[in-house]
């Protein structure tokens, strides 16, 4: 049994993202009347139908109709009620852009939308059905919340969360079986704050999503094989970032490398980049994630391994790093 601060979940490892957002949206329907739930012919795949069977008169299937589907989560947000809204993240942030940007954002409504089979996670289906591209959109637009959480825990810690946080949120999960990360899910999680997982000293690994458990098990090795001290932030909230997490790191480890199963370009890494460009003090820096192309087709942990996302991309990454030259300097505040 996992208990949660609002839910429990029975067998939380056993279970899918998805299914954790499924089960734990059905306790809080039962506590907020007003939570209804929509979907675009994809219940069953996203778990929503598990909403749906217990609140049927509260539950919305608008068929193959993405656009659609955000302008009708739109006039029930400004009737009062709180729509969660499920389909593919490759759905959401292309297909419906326009909605979600121009429906629900410019309005800034309490519109909760959950995103599966994001990034590579649905990986045999190839690049037609991955998104490596929708932190970059979702980011952008002005009144909403970002947040990629690590595992099946910290889901039902944001779908809880998110009903009380004012706007438009994107809730960003993959598709399998990704492993328990955190014991429980009292460990602090606020909406807007990173967790520090693992404290370190000589780098800092800035993760989201699937690859804090791989962060963690690699700075472990690192520890025992190389001697390196490695912190590893959990970074769930996208936006709003987490800047004076990253400005510690700065200051206090000097290196730093951000992982995201995303494209590199305005993503997590992106952001982190904003944050240590505009405090003008200097640290060495990098980014890992799906390149400047369209991802392949493979299994997810295939991919995951290709693109230096799992434990050993990462290790290696981070050796990478610690060996590169970077002139320590006393004075380097003093010079801003």
């Amino acid at each position: 049994m996992r208990e949660g601060l609002t839910w429990t979940v029975y067998d939380a490892d056993a279970l899918t993202l998805a299914e954790v957002y499924g089960e734990v949206l059905c306790q809080l329907g039962e506590r907020y009347l007003n939570i209804v739930g929509l979907s675009a012919d994809l219940a069953k795949s996203t778990k929503i139908s598990k909403f749906g069977d217990k609140f049927p008169e509260r539950f919305f299937n608008v068929g193959i109709a993405e656009q659609n589907m955000f302008g009708i989560a739109a006039g029930l947000a400004k009737s009062g009620l709180i729509p969660f809204v499920s389909t593919m993240a490759a759905f959401i942030s292309m297909r419906a852009a326009e909605q979600v940007r121009t429906d629900i954002c410019y309005q800034n409504l309490n519109v909760k939308i959950i995103a599966t089979h994001a990034g590579t996670a649905f990986g045999q289906a190839g690049s037609t059905h991955h998104c490596t591209e929708d932190l970059a959109i979702m980011r952008s637009f002005a009144n909403m919340t970002v947040v990629v959480p690590a595992d099946g825990i910290e889901t039902g810690n944001v779908v809880a969360a998110s009903v009380e946080h004012p706007g438009p949120v994107y809730i960003r999960i993959g598709r399998g079986f990704e492993p328990t990360f955190y014991e429980n899910a009292d460990y602090g999680f606020q909406i807007g704050k990173s967790v520090e997982v693992k404290e370190g000293a000589d780098i800092t690994l800035i993760c989201c999503g699937i690859t804090v458990r791989q962060a963690v098990e690699a700075a472990k090795l690192l520890q025992e094989q190389d001697g390196l001290s490695v912190r590893v932030l959990n970074m769930h909230t996208i936006k709003p970032l987490d800047e004076d997490a990253v400005l510690r790191a700065i200051e206090e480890t000097r290196r730093i490398i951000t992982f995201e199963d995303h494209n590199i370009y305005c993503g997590l890494g992106s952001a982190v980049a904003d944050v240590i460009a505009a405090s003008g003090k200097g640290c060495a820096f990098s980014k890992v994630g799906i390149p400047d192309c369209y991802s392949l087709v493979g299994y997810p942990e295939d991919l995951y391994s290709h693109y230096k996302l799992d434990t050993d991309g990462i290790i290696e990454k981070a050796r990478e790093v610690m060996g590169k030259e970077f002139e320590e300097d006393e004075d380097w505040e003093d010079e801003i």
